[in-house]
C-alpha cells in the first residue's frame, strides 16, 4: 500500500513540475507577446536607436530627428502594402495641387505591383505615353538614370510629371517581350498638358450592334455615355459592346452612374470591407431611367483597372452583361489620406472593393466570362492603329496595316448569338401559342 501511495505522490509531482514547466513557456511566450505589442517599450527602442545614431554615427552631425522620424514612417508605410505611402509636407503639397489643376505628364497611369514593381497600369489614348508605345505590363525600372527600386509610388509620379514641353527618360522592362533584346528600354519622352477625352468612337458597327470606348472615368464621362447611349438607341441600337480595354479607371461615382444605366434603382453596384466597420460602404445603382434589356458584352483586358472594374464586376455579377477579353489588372483597395498635424500625411489603404455577389477585385481582376487572349504585338498594333485611324494620309495613316481584333470581333459574334437564340425563342413561342389556339 506505501509503494502505490509513493508512486501516486511522484506521479503527482510529476505531473506538477509538467504543468509548471508548461504554465512557464505559455507565460513567457504571452509576455514576449505582450512586449512586442507595448508601444511605448517600442518607442523607447526606437528612441534609444537613435540617440546611438547621433552619438556615434560618422555623419551624425547631418541628421535630424524629424528626418529620422520621416525615414522610420516611410519605411513603416511601404512594408505594409504598395499602395500605402507616408508623405512628407512638401509631397503632400504637391498631391493636392495636382489634383485640382492641370500638370503634365506622360499620360500614363502607374500602379505598385505585388511584387514592388512600378508598373503601367495602361497609357491613355492620344498621350506621349502611348504614343512612345508604352504598353500595360511594362515595369518602369529607371527614371532619368535613377533606379526606381524601393521608390514610393508618389515619388515616381512626381518624377514623371512636369511643365509641358520638358523631358523625361524613362528604362522600361517588358517582362512578355520574346525577343530579349527587347525587354530593356530607353525612352525618352516630352511631357504634354494631359487632356483625353473620355466616351469615344461612338457608332453602329454592324447587324445593329452599338459600340462605345470609355477610356477613363471622370467627371464628364456618366454624362457623355448617357448622350452616346441615346443617340446609338435612336439609330436603331438593339446590342452594346463596351470596350474598356486599358482604361485604368478613375471616379468612383462615374463608375457607379454608368453601371445604373443598366441596373435597376437601388441594384448594388459595389461595396468595401476594410478592418475599421466606418470603412465598410454600399454603391447602389442611381437614377430612374430605364434603357431597353439589350444584349450587352463588355471588353476588357490587363489595362482594365480599378472603376472599369468595378462595371465590368457589377455588370457581370448581376447577369447584364457578358465578358470578353483577358482578366482585369486587380486594383480595387481603397486608399485614405490622412492629415498630421505638421502637415504631413499618410496614404494609407482601409479598404478593399467587392463585386455584389462579393467577389475581391483587389490582386485578383474581374475574370471574363470568355477568355480571348491577344499577343503582345498584336496589342500594340491594335493600340497604333486605333492612334493613327484619325490621322490624315500625309502623315502615315495609309501606311497602317490592318490588324484584327480578335477579341471585339469574339464579343460581336457572341451578341449575334445571344440576338439569334432570342428571335428563334420568340418565334418559338408565337409557333406555341398559334398552335394552342
Amino acid at each position: 500500500m506505501m509503494t502505490v501511495k509513493r508512486i501516486t505522490i511522484a506521479l503527482v509531482v510529476v505531473l506538477l513540475g509538467v504543468n509548471l514547466a508548461v504554465a512557464a513557456r505559455i507565460y513567457s511566450a504571452a509576455t514576449e507577446n505582450t512586449a512586442k505589442d507595448d508601444p511605448y517599450a517600442q518607442f523607447k527602442l526606437a528612441a534609444q536607436v537613435m540617440e546611438l545614431i547621433r552619438a556615434n554615427h560618422v555623419d551624425g552631425d547631418k541628421t535630424t530627428y524629424q528626418q529620422f522620424t520621416y525615414d522610420a514612417l516611410k519605411g513603416m508605410m511601404s512594408s505594409l502594402d504598395p499602395h500605402s505611402q507616408f508623405m512628407e509636407p512638401a509631397v503632400y503639397e504637391d498631391m493636392q495641387s495636382e489634383t485640382e489643376g492641370k500638370f503634365g505628364g506622360l499620360g500614363i497611369v502607374i500602379s505598385m505591383s505585388k511584387e514592388g514593381y512600378i508598373t503601367v497600369v495602361a497609357p491613355m489614348e492620344d498621350t506621349p505615353g502611348a504614343k512612345a508605345g508604352l504598353l500595360p505590363g511594362d515595369r518602369i525600372i529607371k527614371i532619368d538614370g535613377r533606379s526606381t527600386e524601393k521608390m514610393p509610388l508618389q515619388e515616381a509620379v512626381k518624377q514623371l510629371r512636369g511643365e509641358p514641353g520638358t523631358k523625361v527618360t524613362i528604362t522600361v522592362f517588358r517582362p512578355k517581350a520574346k525577343d530579349p533584346g527587347d525587354r530593356i528600354k530607353d525612352h525618352t519622352i516630352e511631357r504634354a498638358e494631359i487632356k483625353v477625352d473620355s466616351v469615344k468612337d461612338v457608332k453602329i458597327i454592324q447587324d445593329s450592334i452599338g459600340y462605345i470606348r470609355i477610356t477613363q472615368f471622370n467627371a464628364p464621362t456618366a454624362d457623355e455615355f448617357r448622350k452616346a447611349l441615346d443617340k446609338l438607341e435612336k439609330e436603331g441600337m438593339d446590342a452594346l459592346i463596351i470596350d474598356l480595354r486599358n482604361n485604368p479607371g478613375g471616379l468612383l461615382d462615374s463608375a457607379i452612374k454608368v453601371s445604373s444605366e443598366f441596373l435597376p434603382r437601388g441594384e448594388l453596384v459595389v461595396s468595401t470591407e476594410g478592418r475599421d466597420p466606418k470603412q465598410d460602404h454600399k454603391y447602389y445603382a442611381v437614377g430612374s431611367k430605364r434603357r431597353p434589356a439589350y444584349p450587352i458584352a463588355i471588353v476588357v483586358n490587363g489595362g482594365s483597372a480599378s472603376a472599369s472594374e468595378i462595371v465590368s464586376g457589377a455588370l457581370q455579377d448581376m447577369k447584364r452583361a457578358v465578358l470578353v477579353g483577358e482578366t482585369t489588372f486587380g486594383k480595387g483597395s481603397v486608399q485614405s489620406i490622412l492629415k498630421l498635424p505638421d502637415g504631413s500625411a499618410l496614404r494609407l489603404t482601409t479598404a478593399k472593393y467587392y463585386t455584389p455577389s462579393h467577389k475581391v477585385i483587389h490582386e485578383h481582376g474581374v475574370v471574363p466570362d470568355i477568355v480571348v487572349p491577344v499577343s503582345e504585338e498584336n496589342e500594340r498594333k491594335l493600340m497604333e492603329q486605333r492612334a493613327r485611324a484619325n490621322l490624315p494620309p500625309e502623315e502615315g495613316a495609309e501606311k497602317v496595316q490592318p490588324v484584327a481584333d480578335e477579341q471585339l470581333d469574339r464579343a460581336i459574334d457572341v451578341l449575334k448569338g445571344v440576338k439569334l437564340f432570342a428571335k428563334q425563342t420568340k418565334l418559338g413561342g408565337r409557333s406555341n401559342v398559334a398552335a394552342s389556339k
